[in-house]
C-alpha cells in the first residue's frame, strides 16, 4: 500500500514541564524531590493536554475521566480525520475501511462508529476498533492496513490514534511508575490515510508518503508487566517496569536483523528510522542495540522533548515528519517500530 497522508493534531492546551511538575507536586503525596527527579529526567520540555492544567484537580475518578475522554478523543480524531483526507485529497464517502486504535479510555459505541457519523463516512464501511496495544498501536495500525489493502488494492483505508495519556492521572498513586508516566506522557490524535496499489496509481495525492512492504509482530512471553495497565475503580493505574529498557537490548536487535534479512536487507542499509519516542533510556537502548549513527534518531528526540510520549500516536507523528523533512531517495528502505504492552514489538518495512 501506498501512504498518501499523516497528520497529527494536538489539544489547544500546551504547557511547559515545568508548570506540569510544579501542578502535580502541589496534588501528590509523592516525595517531590523523587518527582522533581522523575520528570527532568525525561528530557521532556513541554506537553499537550486536553485540558486546562488547574481542571486536573477535579479529576477523581473513573467516570469523569472516561467521560472526559470519549468527548475529547470524538473531536481530536474528527480533525485528525478531517486534515488527513484532505492531504491526501480523498473524500470521506471513498474511505472503505477504518481502524481507530487507543488504550486511554472506553466506548460503546466505539471511537470509530461514532467518528463515522460525525465525518460522514459510508455506512458500509468496514469498522475495526482496537483497544489495548498501548505504544505499538501506530505500527500495528498501519501492518493491519497494509494487511487489509494487499487483498483490495482497489480500496483506501484510515487509519485514527488517539491517546488522551493525562486523563489517566493518578493523584493517590506514589509508586515510581506513576511518577515517572506523570512526567512523560501527553495528549493528541494521528490519523493515516492510505490507499491500495492500484488505486495509488491512478491517485495525484500518492507521492506524499511511502509504501508499506511488509510487517511482522513479535509477541515476548512473560514480559506481561513490564508496561500497561492495571484497570479498576480507580481507572487506569500505569504498570511501567524500571527493567523494560533492559529488555529491549536483550531481544531487539536478533529481531530487527531477522526481520530484514528476510527481505534482503541488512540495518545498515536503512535510509530512515521511524521510532516511537518511548523514553530517554528505550531511545539510546535503540541507538545501541541497531548501531545507529548520530542523527538517525533526531526526529524522535525531537518528538519527545517538545510532546512527551503520545502513545499510539507518537511513532505516527515522528513519520509525518520524516515525510515533511527527510525524505529520502526514491526506491531507498525504511523500517518504523514501535514497542508496547505484551510485551510485544511491531515493525513496519517501508519503501520511499
Amino acid at each position: 500500500m501506498r501512504i498518501a497522508a499523516v497528520r497529527t493534531v494536538l489539544p489547544e492546551h500546551y504547557y511547559s514541564q515545568e508548570e506540569i511538575t510544579d501542578a502535580f507536586a502541589r496534588w501528590t503525596e509523592a516525595d517531590e524531590r523523587l518527582l522533581r527527579r522523575f520528570h527532568a529526567a525525561t528530557q521532556v520540555t513541554g506537553r499537550p493536554l486536553v485540558w486546562p492544567l488547574e481542571e486536573y484537580r477535579k479529576l477523581n475518578d473513573f467516570t469523569t475521566a472516561n467521560d472526559a475522554f470519549i468527548d475529547n478523543a470524538l473531536d481530536l480524531g474528527e480533525r485528525a480525520i478531517q486534515a488527513a483526507l484532505s492531504r491526501a485529497q480523498v473524500a470521506p464517502s471513498e474511505v472503505d475501511q477504518v481502524i481507530v486504535c487507543s488504550s486511554t479510555g472506553i466506548a460503546t459505541p466505539s471511537l470509530d462508529a461514532r467518528l463515522a457519523q460525525r465525518v460522514g463516512f459510508r455506512a458500509d464501511v468496514k469498522r475495526v476498533p482496537v483497544f489495548g496495544l498501548g505504544c505499538s498501536a501506530g505500527a500495528a495500525g498501519l501492518a493491519r492496513l497494509h494487511d487489509y489493502l494487499h487483498g483490495w488494492p482497489d480500496q483506501v483505508a484510515l487509519l485514527v490514534c488517539v491517546e488522551l495519556c493525562s486523563l489517566t492521572l493518578q493523584r493517590d498513586d506514589t509508586s515510581k511508575a506513576n511518577l515517572v508516566a506523570s512526567g512523560l506522557f501527553g495528549d493528541g490524535a494521528a490519523a493515516v490515510v492510505a490507499l491500495g496499489e492500484q488505486r495509488a496509481e491512478r491517485s495525484d495525492a500518492a507521492g506524499h508518503g511511502p509504501r508499506v512492504v511488509a510487517s511482522r509482530s513479535k509477541l515476548y512471553p512473560d514480559t506481561d508487566r513490564l508496561m500497561g495497565w492495571d484497570i479498576g475503580e480507580h481507572g487506569f493505574r500505569t504498570i511501567l517496569a524500571a527493567d523494560l529498557a533492559d529488555h529491549v537490548e536483550s531481544v531487539l536487535a536478533e529481531d530487527v536483523a531477522s526481520f530484514l534479512d528476510d527481505h534482503g536487507l541488512a540495518p545498515e542499509e536503512v535510509a530512515s528510522w521511524v521510532c516511537h519516542p518511548g523514553g530517554p533510556k528505550v531511545i539510546d537502548k535503540l541507538s545501541s542495540v541497531l548501531a545507529l549513527g548520530p542523527g538517525d534518531l533526531d526526529l524522535t528526540w525531537r518528538s519527545l522533548r517538545r510532546l512527551g510520549n503520545l502513545s499510539s500516536v507518537s511513532v505516527l507523528d515522528v513519520l509525518e515528519e520524516t515525510i515533511a523533512e527527510r525524505r529520502p531517495s526514491e526506491g531507498e528502505p525504511g523500517l518504523l517500530m514501535a514497542l508496547g504492552p505484551g510485551f510485544s514489538a511491531d515493525l513496519v518495512l517501508l519503501r520511499w
